[in-house]
């Protein structure tokens, strides 16, 4: 084992170019928590290559030359005897025991409660981040945002392999039943769904346990694989179910339905900004403490959009609502309404002006 971690310790750590993330890491120790391919080892190796290089130590844990209890006897010794200050432990597994270092990172896809470290959440490319992979910004990037979604690998990955290659991502980063699980919640995306419901859909398809369901539905909402959305003052009423990126809905499903994706990617855009919402009957975003209504709207006119307004009066009076936002594709404007201003915006324009 002391052979390896003089191998790594010796090893340069290379990475392409980086583009600044919203999220980054100060010299806190952290656990960096994301889904595969989010950014987070990127973001690791860019932090350390500002540091010197003989004052840390990077260890991904999923090397299978690693021996987690030969390991445990002889980092701390090795830390100490090398004056490491900076520890990485990439794709942690609880069963390394953390050493006295001036500086732990670790990441994963699970969250785990350990004190002495700060948590920063990493998710998918943001549309404001995707611009900085973009050569150029004009009327195609939203179309290229649409098409390949928020991981950055994709920009590297031709367009015939890129379903493939997220496919093969997720078989090798879940187990089996939490991907059949994300299968049928990527057919089900932007709608109400409970876990009761997935049960009834893939028990059609194979033999499945009930509570294995649930287990592995939890699991891929606490590694944030998928999200839902509480109805506003209805805690126990069924959520609304969204991806933790629109990429997945075409690389698990053949169903075309893009008024649910582009209502995913609006919802990934207000959790990213940390922004409290709920849905609601016809409203698929209400922020209460803006007293803000979002309309998902790729393509509409006027007169539907006041037609849709107009239906859901009797919550914009209850709740003293002060702005009503239509997101489109494209289309930019303004409609009058006696109870609220309502504002239509290109999705591009709202996500950077948020």
């Amino acid at each position: 084992m002391l052979n390896l971690l003089e191998e790594l310790y010796k090893m340069d750590l290379h990475i392409d170019k980086f583009h600044y993330r919203k999220v980054f890491i100060d010299a806190n120790s952290y656990q960096i928590n994301g889904i595969s391919q989010s950014g987070k080892t990127k973001l690791v190796k860019n932090y350390l290559l500002s540091l010197k290089k003989s004052s840390y130590i990077y260890i991904d844990c999923n090397d299978i030359r690693i021996n987690i209890d030969l390991l445990n006897a002889h980092l701390a010794s090795f830390c100490v005897q090398n004056k490491i200050s900076v520890l990485v432990l990439d794709n942690y597994t609880p069963n390394i025991k953390f050493v006295n270092v001036s500086q732990l990172l670790i990441t994963s896809e699970q969250h785990y409660s350990i004190d002495i470290l700060q948590t920063l959440q990493l998710y998918p490319l943001d549309y404001e981040e995707f611009l900085a992979y973009e050569h150029k910004y004009d009327s195609s990037a939203l179309n290229h945002f649409v098409q390949l979604g928020g991981f950055a690998h994709m920009h590297k990955v031709s367009a015939d392999a890129r379903n493939i290659y997220i496919q093969k991502t997720l078989q090798y980063t879940l187990d089996a039943m939490e991907f059949d699980v994300l299968v049928v919640c990527a057919k089900m995306m932007s709608q109400k769904v409970s876990a009761f419901t997935l049960y009834e859909r893939l028990k059609s398809i194979r033999k499945v346990s009930k509570d294995k369901l649930y287990k592995s539905f939890d699991a891929l909402l606490s590694k944030n694989y998928i999200h839902t959305l509480e109805k506003f003052e209805h805690k126990r009423a069924t959520k609304k179910i969204y991806l933790c990126d629109i990429s997945l809905k075409s690389a698990l499903s053949i169903d075309k339905h893009f008024t649910r994706l582009f209502e995913n990617m609006v919802y990934l855009e207000l959790l990213k900004s940390g922004v409290e919402s709920y849905y609601d009957e016809g409203i698929d975003f209400y922020i209460p403490k803006r007293h803000e209504i979002i309309l998902c709207t790729p393509f509409t006119d006027e007169r539907a959009l006041f037609k849709k307004v107009e239906q859901i009066e009797a919550f914009i009076f209850t709740h003293s609502i002060q702005r009503i936002t239509a997101v489109t594709m494209n289309t930019e404007g303004s409609i009058s309404h006696p109870l609220s201003e309502v504002e239509i915006l290109p999705f591009d324009i709202w996500a950077l002006g948020d």
